[in-house]
């Protein structure tokens, strides 16, 4: 089980004791989160430890705070205005880094343990995620766009926080769970743990997880991707066909 990697924490820890700071060692339950048909979501298990850098137990009282993230993507958010009883779009706004899955769990509220701008820096929280917007546009439609973005992909379940998602034991290993929805991305994740005191961060590190198809549904991905044209003939001719097919039923009905 991986779980008894936490036995050998402690000699990570001395490997690295030529270091003053203290040292985090995190872990994650799976490396791979494989995306089967039917699939419903699955639930991380992050864990770890905190040391000196003697392998002992760090002196300090400390914060953790986990922020796991998806891979990134521009995306293009347009906004909807009434116009003579149709909906019609309206303003638009660009972005050119907006991660497809978000989730951040804390040991007690960020808003507790740092300020806005260490928050921001570290991006400890749905409110400090780095969007990186393009060209020139004005703070308040970006804050509005920003906040409409999370908002969105919030209700979708793909962002989130949790602000006692983190539970720490003697103030040397720590554990978060957080989960993943059917309808994630896949890519690579990427897990960064922030070991926090006296509203500084004094130690981090990160670990990976793939999120990837496989069977029948890699197929078909990596098929679309590879042979775009044929994969969208083959779509039109499908339709096509269950039209016709559907059509012949209802005739004989």
């Amino acid at each position: 089980m991986r779980l008894l990697r936490y036995l050998f924490l402690p000699i990570a820890a001395l490997l690295l004791s030529g270091q003053r700071d203290a040292i985090l060692v995190p872990e994650v339950s799976q490396d791979e989160v494989q995306v089967r048909q039917g699939f419903t979501g699955t639930e991380l298990l992050l864990f770890g430890a905190i040391l000196d850098p003697e392998g002992r137990r760090a002196g300090a009282q400390y914060d953790i705070v986990v922020v796991l993230k998806g891979p990134t993507s521009a995306i293009r958010l347009r906004e909807k205005e009434r116009l003579a009883g149709i909906w019609v779009n309206a303003e638009s706004s660009d972005f050119r880094s907006a991660p497809s899955f978000f989730a951040v769990a804390a040991s007690r509220p960020v808003s507790d343990i740092v300020d806005d701008r260490t928050a921001a820096i570290y991006e400890l929280g749905t409110d400090f995620i780095q969007l990186s917007p393009s060209g020139q546009i004005d703070p308040e439609k970006q804050q509005r766009f920003a906040a409409g973005l999370v908002a969105q992909r919030e209700r979708l379940g793909l962002y989130k926080q949790d602000m006692a998602g983190v539970a720490i034991s003697e103030q040397v290993l720590y554990q978060a769970r957080i989960d993943l929805p059917s309808n994630v991305t896949t890519g690579m994740y990427t897990a960064e743990t922030f070991a926090i005191t006296d509203g500084r961060v004094i130690a981090s590190a990160v670990a990976e997880v793939e999120v990837r198809k496989v069977g029948f549904e890699r197929f078909v991905e990596t098929f679309s991707r590879t042979y775009a044209f044929t994969y969208g003939l083959i779509a039109v001719m499908l339709s096509v066909g269950m039209g016709w097919i559907a059509g012949r039923l209802f005739a004989l009905i």
